[in-house]
């Protein structure tokens, strides 16, 4: 896994993010032939699940966090049984660097045997001075009478840095990795846990700390694919940054593809379509740039053609039913309508997030709009957030309602969008976060 390239999307991953991932994923492996995998930082929404089903498409891996694990390290060494001679042990022990693993019948840890377990148990038994005893004697006895049983066990997934003041208090220099059933995996040796590899990280569509994976500084960040405002984390050697003015990520795939000669696979090529299609509101979107309907028009090309999933399709056809897939209140529950699709932020000294719900009439709200509120401040709270916000768009009339958690900073008063009876406020025209609200917000909190 030493060359394994991780592509992922930010927390609360949305059909672009997903979609970027999967695609540029793809392209390095096609143009560049490197090891990549497309992951995702969190749980799938409502119209990234439909997208991918309608594709017949996999998710990408889930990875939250970029924090070495014990499985990173371990390997996977023979095993003997207990009831096996010593002998056999030892001529294990010559082929693995100096440790027989003995496993049960059960799958389970019994014992490891290395050289400190061999000299141990030749001083407890034999003694100072072991008269007549011979190899051949010595090496007839059980495996399970010289194990060392102390041997601490690691599951396979545990984070190494939470088992890092076990393990310097430890007098071990090998452990068990088992699985969550407490069943062997693998060994790892101490040099080798106090120097874990680094996991190998692309980001796309986003390059603000705050909205990518935990333990991010515990990763080596090779390269940012985005389409957002600058808020990059620092690293440690120059990486290839790209940030560009298009409306999303999905385009710059699409873009990089094309000067490559390639073309994508049908269901790929339908992912990515999906996810400009809905970062754009099909066009509508203040973020629409002429780029964005070249490479809608480029991924319907390679997308909709007679043998593959959105045969008969059009642009205007598929992206309303992406659209539909993800809107609506009323069968979601209000915490999940909060924070699937929610991204923080720091300015003027305040932390806050601000999170979009599509719908298809803004009608819908008034009977959703108690729980929502209700859910909104208790997101703010759980997050430790002086505020939190919930833009409500209407992708059919290109309009949003935006909801403020309570108690918010006054500041928020001169927000250019007048409340109404109901305690929203009346955006009119906002669709963007991006480029129309969160611009808005920033303006006031950076006074």
């Amino acid at each position: 896994m030493s060359d394994q390239i991780f592509v992922v999307g930010h927390v609360n991953p949305d059909t672009d993010t997903v979609a970027a991932a999967m695609g540029y994923a793809w392209l390095l492996r096609e143009r560049d032939g490197v090891n990549t995998v497309a992951a995702r930082a969190g749980a799938l929404n409502a119209q990234t699940a439909w997208v991918l089903k309608t594709l017949g498409l996999e998710p990408p891996v889930l990875l939250t966090d970029a924090s070495p694990r014990f499985e990173s390290v371990m390997h996977r060494l023979d095993t003997i049984r207990p009831d096996s001679q010593l002998g056999l042990a030892w001529t294990l022990a010559s082929r693995t660097g100096g440790v027989a693993p003995v496993v049960g019948e059960d799958g389970k840890p019994f014992g490891l045997i290395n050289g400190l377990s061999l000299f141990k148990y030749f001083t407890e038994v034999l003694g100072p001075r072991p008269g007549n005893a011979t190899v051949r004697e010595m090496m007839a006895v059980p495996c399970a009478d010289a194990a060392d049983t102390t041997v601490p066990k690691y599951a396979a997934n545990a984070h190494i840095r939470d088992m890092l003041n076990r393990i310097l208090r430890d007098e071990h220099n090998e452990y068990w990795v088992v699985d969550e059933n407490g069943q062997y995996l693998g060994i790892a040796r101490q040099r080798d846990v106090l120097n874990p590899p680094r996991l190998k990280i692309i980001l796309v569509d986003h390059n603000e700390p705050r909205q990518a994976i935990a333990a991010l500084e515990e990763a080596e960040l090779l390269e940012i694919l985005d389409h957002h405002r600058l808020g990059n984390p620092h690293t440690h050697t120059p990486i290839r940054f790209t940030v560009d003015i298009v409306g999303s990520t999905s385009t710059l795939v699409s873009e990089q593809t094309a000067e490559a000669g390639l073309s994508m696979p049908p269901a790929l090529a339908g992912t990515l379509l999906a996810g400009l299609l809905a970062d754009t509101l099909i066009f509508t979107s203040p973020t629409t740039t002429p780029r964005d309907k070249a490479a809608a028009d480029r991924l319907s090309r390679w997308a909709f053609v007679g043998n593959g999933p959105l045969k008969g399709e059009t642009i205007e056809s598929y992206g309303n039913a992406v659209l539909s897939a993800g809107a609506g209140l009323s069968n979601r529950d209000p915490k999940d309508i909060v924070s699937t699709d929610i991204k923080p932020f720091e300015a003027g000294g305040f932390k806050f997030a601000v999170a979009q719900a599509e719908v298809t009439d803004l009608v819908q709200i008034a009977e959703h709009l108690d729980p929502l509120r209700f859910a909104l401040d208790e997101l703010k709270d759980k997050r430790g957030l002086d505020f939190a916000m919930l833009l409500i768009t209407d992708v059919v009339r290109g309009t949003s309602r935006l909801l403020v958690s309570s108690n918010a900073t006054p500041i928020l008063d001169d927000l250019p969008y007048p409340p109404l009876p109901d305690g929203t406020r009346d955006a009119a025209g906002v669709v963007s976060r991006k480029k129309q609200l969160l611009p808005a917000v920033l303006g006031l909190l950076e006074k």
